[in-house]
């Protein structure tokens, strides 16, 4: 029997069959092609029987098994490795695999979808999401604005809807969010006039614009593509079906792909990883290249053909179908947080950053003189522009404000006085109280705004007061 121990035999002594099968069958490591011929060996007529301790090896596998007693595990691995840097990992109960060395600079990373559990990827130690503000931290134009009806930016910043004729929303950036995620806010579309019946061509759609120069590690229209992983917690009232997309602005060409919402009013993280693009680069400029796209409902016009899941030239029947129609009653919501976009088949934990990072990734596309957390036109003086300056024989004067950091483009600016009141600045001067005074923006660039504004009286000294707020969203 196995585990008989060892035997010290003589010259001349005759080996029996018991001794053979005590001593020598039972205690070797018997070779089997793999654990089907190795089950086929045992207990059948003039076969021997399972014992504990018996060794066996599969060629199927290259590994040395222990029968302990009521199933073989896994002892042996050595000749699993086959090159320097493989590793040895466990890929069910008692059983072992062997992950291949990855590229150099590579770096492993959990993926449950994988047969090992993990795969090297060539994600960036930092700077991987592309999206900004994705934690929705940032509002410079305020926390909520109500009786939505048009498209356009609302609250969190780098955040944009495009709404055509499907209900009326109000937006709000919440102190809600997943227990435990590290979020502290989300964004959130509560629907206040319902539209249960869209027509065709109605549509609305949550979305993020990014740049081509942030884009060009997805390798995007050459053979070394990479795919686009896109990972968030979203939550709502209504249960179903919700499509994402993404719109390749260069290129004319998009993909979509659907997700759940499984549990009414619960937070659910999702991750989408859409398929790489080996057509169509994105420019390597700092104009609109890539459309991150989450659509909230649409009409047949979007949703009454076959739902695109691999990049392709744009066809609008094929983009949202499937959708839930968030609209279909007032007091439905749809709110988010989280949001990463990254290259790569896998789903990183969440790239946290310090707030002054996020504030000047935001300030690129919209910046203003209020306090960050202050909407523009707001009465309130604090953070405004004033100058003590000198009129031209026209009674006219210019003022030069230095942006808060560079910005994408040249801006669009609007000058607000500071009750609030948009439009306009105001002065002050010897002989004349507070006026208004139209102000004009001239000879912008991507960190400086001349405004341009008059008294009315030639070669004066006048105070100039003013509050402003400069876009060059994409």
């Amino acid at each position: 029997m196995a585990g008989a121990g060892i035997r010290l035999f003589v010259a001349g002594e005759t080996l029996t069959a018991a001794t053979v099968n005590t001593y020598l069958q039972d205690q070797v490591v018997a070779r089997f092609a793999d654990a089907a011929a190795r089950t086929a060996a045992f207990g059948g007529a003039g076969e021997p029987t399972l014992a504990e301790g018996m060794l066996s090896y599969l060629d199927s596998d290259n590994t040395v098994y222990v029968y302990d007693g009521s199933t073989f595990k896994a002892v042996g691995v050595a000749s699993v490795i086959d090159a320097k840097g493989d590793l040895l990992v466990g890929t069910a109960d008692d059983t072992v695999g062997r992950q291949a060395v990855g590229a150099n600079g590579t770096v492993l990373m959990a993926d449950s979808a994988q047969t090992n559990g993990i795969a090297w990827s060539e994600q960036s130690l930092g700077y991987r999401n592309v999206v900004i503000n994705g934690a929705m931290q940032i509002a410079q134009r305020g926390t909520s604005t109500a009786s939505i009806t048009t498209s356009g930016y609302y609250t969190a910043d780098r955040f944009n809807i495009n709404l055509n004729s499907l209900g009326t929303w109000t937006q709000t950036v919440e102190n809600d969010a997943p227990t435990g995620s590290g979020f502290r806010k989300s964004l959130k579309l509560l629907c206040t006039t319902a539209d249960a019946t869209p027509a065709a061509g109605d549509l609305f759609l949550f979305r993020q614009f990014i740049e081509g120069q942030n884009l060009q590690q997805f390798l995007k229209g050459t053979a070394s593509a990479k795919q686009f992983t896109l990972s968030f917690w979203v939550k709502g009232t209504t249960t179903g079906t919700y499509t994402c997309e993404l719109e390749d602005r260069d290129n004319t060409r998009a993909v979509s792909a659907s997700y759940s919402i499984v549990a009414a009013n619960t937070w659910e993280k999702k991750t989408i990883t859409f398929p790489a693009d080996t057509t169509g680069a994105f420019d390597n400029d700092n104009a609109r290249s890539l459309d991150v796209v989450w659509a909230l409902g649409a009409g047949t016009t979007y949703t009454s053909g076959t739902l695109q899941t691999t990049w392709s030239s744009i066809t609008n029947a094929n983009r949202f179908v499937g959708q839930t129609n968030v609209a279909a009653a007032t007091n439905n919501y749809w709110q988010i947080t989280g949001i990463q976009l990254e290259a790569g088949s896998v789903a990183t934990p969440f790239e946290f950053e310090d707030i002054g990072t996020t504030i000047a990734k935001c300030q690129r596309y919209f910046q203003k003189s209020y306090n960050i957390d202050v909407a523009p036109g707001t009465n309130t003086s604090a953070g405004a522009s004033y100058f003590t300056q000198g009129t031209d024989n026209a009674g006219n004067t210019m003022a030069v404000v230095r942006l808060i950091t560079e910005m994408r483009a040249a801006p669009t600016v609007t000058s607000y006085k500071i009750s609030g009141t948009s439009g306009s600045w105001q002065y002050d001067r010897s002989g004349v109280g507070t006026t208004d005074t139209a102000t004009t923006s001239y000879y912008l660039s991507t960190n400086t705004i001349n405004f341009y504004a008059g008294t009315g009286a030639a070669y004066v000294v006048a105070v100039f007061q003013g509050q402003w707020a400069a876009s060059a969203e994409l």
